[in-house]
């Protein structure tokens, strides 16, 4: 692969290509990982382990990373965390920064600002508010800091050089999908929805993509939403009010696997078996629960947090002039949207070294 000729950060910081493809990811740079027990396996953390960058590219020039991202209080979050650290031990060339993590938006522009003081050679941003952490984005890449923008945007694309993130859209379209398949041959279908937290635009994303997906099958009707809040309690309290609502429905899409975990007990206390489950995310208790076949829980549709060791790759390639390799452009894209694919029984032993705890 040719390496980028542009040699100053004014010409990495403003490139404009942009993809949206999430294969392209384990392609962004190349190197040869380190032979050391960091690179085992970290399957129950949701990290990528042994799924190491395609090598081939040697070392480059040495480049410090600051990470800055939410509180940890989500397995999904958590998982994001693991896979940054996971991913930067890889590399012999790169120095992780990481913040103890707030969802604090003060607290974590803080950070952020040590992190510049400190002049890491690039940025990777997952912010707590995008809106609010917009400036600070801003004010690093004008000091000349390549900022990599994770999952939830900023207000002003000048805030990064490159966005990387998941498809909330995507989520709820392909599992609409597969529930559609699933029952376009059954009349009268009628299908629930247990969605996050509504005043998040990502849950009325999910949500806007579910129903664009049922509009082609007209045999299929939802019935009922409800909404809780991203979490073990809430998902059983809101699952049990569905169950005591719909006395018949063939299937449910939950937007969350962690509230998932509360829905199933609640359906299990309900003693109800009588439909399908579609999960969201991709908690390694959703794919043991679809491997094992013996719950309503069928599928899940991934929000991979493998994005942050992408996220790893893209600023370490930013940072070294290099591209994506198997594109012929020169720079890095200024945007990657990654697939939301449905795990099901059928390929779900592919996917488990990416579940999250």
């Amino acid at each position: 692969m040719p390496q980028n000729p542009i040699p100053s950060r004014r010409g990495l910081l403003f490139g404009t290509a942009a993809v949206s493809a999430g294969a392209l990811l384990t392609a962004c740079t190349s190197n040869e990982p380190k032979k050391t027990k960091d690179t085992e396996s970290t399957e129950n953390t949701g990290t990528t382990g042994d799924q190491a960058p395609i090598s081939g590219d040697k070392p480059g020039k040495a480049v410090t990373i600051g990470f800055a991202g939410p509180q940890a209080d989500h397995g999904w979050l958590n998982a994001i965390n693991d896979n940054a650290r996971s991913r930067a031990k890889k590399y012999d060339d790169v120095t992780l920064e990481i913040t103890e993590g707030s969802n604090d938006t003060a607290a974590q522009i803080g950070q952020v600002q040590t992190l510049i003081n400190k002049k890491v050679d690039v940025l990777v941003i997952l912010p707590a508010d995008g809106k609010a952490l917009t400036q600070i984005g801003l004010q690093a890449m004008r000091e000349g800091i390549p900022v990599i923008n994770l999952d939830r945007v900023f207000a002003s694309p000048q805030a990064y050089r490159c966005w990387i993130g998941g498809d909330n859209y995507g989520m709820g379209l392909n599992a609409g999908r597969y529930i559609g398949e699933r029952l376009k041959d059954k009349a009268d279908a009628k299908v629930i929805e247990l969605a996050g937290v509504d005043s998040l635009e990502l849950t009325k994303q999910r949500t806007q993509g579910f129903d664009d997906a049922l509009k082609n099958y007209p045999n299929i009707k939802k019935v009922a939403r409800q909404a809780a809040d991203f979490t073990v309690e809430s998902g059983q309290a809101k699952m049990a009010q569905l169950l005591q609502a719909q006395s018949r429905f063939d299937a449910l899409w939950n937007h969350d696997d962690d509230q998932g975990v509360g829905a199933l007990r609640a359906i299990a206390q309900a003693g109800r078996k009588d439909f399908l489950m579609v999960g969201g995310a991709g908690a390694k208790s959703a794919m043991d629960a679809i491997k094992a076949d013996d719950s309503v829980l069928k599928a899940t549709v991934l929000y991979p947090p493998t994005m942050a060791a992408s996220a790893i790759d893209i600023a370490r390639a930013v940072a070294q002039g290099k591209g994506i390799g198997g594109m012929s452009e020169l720079e890095i894209p200024a945007s990657i949207t990654l697939y939301s694919a449905v795990v099901t029984k059928d390929n779900v032993d592919q996917y488990l070294p990416t579940g999250f705890s």
